[in-house]
């Protein structure tokens, strides 16, 4: 039987290359600071005009009760890191069949957000002018944790991140992200399905009171994500053709993704004619309905990936 996911190895390397590329591009992708401030302020004027300014009220709650502010900061500076990580590892481990589809999904999503970064530098609430009334949280409560004035960057690490990088926000949008992976592979109890609607809207409630992202910066991150997994599908495509000329690809896939159904009255391949065999030989009639070892609607929605 084919291996039903990449190997460990190369798929560390290839996240880690894609990261690291994304941080130091998105450190050199730094706009002009008076044009990120114009920006911020534009996505303010038109928030207020829509009535969707939700980060004044949130930013002053959180300012004045420490018992939200403090570990609203905490979430801002750690979470992101954290839980997106583990939900990769655990897709690897139990969830096979779809660990490639959502690990592209994921990683074209964060570059289509660094080009985001790129085009509309923004500077976030925290930045504009005093005058607007916003309070930086994270340095408000900077006492608590290891951060300074720089955002979630360590203390003394500013010039390591761009801070005027407001819009998308890809704190959503990679929360998003975990939340559609535990909906969709999760258990299925009321706990994961809790859990996997309250992590984004906690996130968004929560980058917004640190005064870090503007309301629009979460629907950003949320269309950033929803282009990104567009894109996945049509991308493990053009992959497996590229691996497939070059002789690098596996004869028989064993992810949900390349696993294609065979057309009726299509030639069959040595492994789905053992398949049918395996069935008690119930020959074309088996393939007609789905690829090997279907046993029925249950498992069609098991290997159904999030539409």
């Amino acid at each position: 039987m084919p291996r039903d996911r990449p190997r460990w190895w190369t798929e560390l390397l290839v996240i880690v290359v894609v990261y690291g590329a994304y941080t130091g591009a998105r450190v050199l992708a730094r706009g002009d600071v008076h044009t990120a401030i114009d920006n911020g302020r534009a996505i303010l004027n038109v928030e207020r005009a829509l009535w969707l300014n939700a980060e004044h009220p949130l930013n002053e709650l959180f300012t004045q009760e420490a018992w939200l502010g403090v570990p609203s900061a905490f979430a801002y500076a750690s979470l992101h890191y954290v839980v997106t990580p583990i939900i990769l590892i655990w897709l690897y481990h139990r969830r096979p069949l779809h660990y490639r589809l959502m690990r592209t999904w994921l990683l074209t999503s964060t570059l289509l957000g660094l080009v985001g970064f790129t085009l509309v530098p923004t500077s976030p609430p925290r930045l504009l002018d005093p005058g607007y009334g916003f309070v930086d949280s994270l340095a408000q409560y900077s006492n608590w944790g290891w951060w300074a004035d720089d955002a979630s960057a360590p203390s003394g690490m500013g010039d390591f991140t761009n801070q005027y990088a407001a819009m998308p926000s890809l704190h959503v949008g990679w929360s998003l992200w975990c939340g559609v992976a535990l909906w969709h592979y999760g258990s299925g109890s009321r706990l994961v399905r809790t859990l996997a609607v309250a992590y984004p809207l906690t996130t968004a409630i929560v980058v917004m009171g640190t005064a870090n992202h503007y309301f629009l910066d979460a629907l950003a991150g949320t269309l950033v994500m929803t282009l990104g997994l567009l894109l996945a599908r049509p991308l493990l495509g053009l992959s497996y053709r590229f691996q497939s000329r070059f002789g690098l690809a596996r004869p028989a896939p064993g992810t949900e993704h390349d696993s294609l159904q065979v057309a009726r009255g299509g030639r069959r391949t040595p492994a789905q004619r053992n398949g049918e065999a395996g069935q008690g030989g119930q020959g074309g009639g088996s393939w007609s309905r789905g690829a090997p070892g279907d046993n029925g609607p249950a498992q069609r929605k098991e290997l159904a990936p999030p539409q």
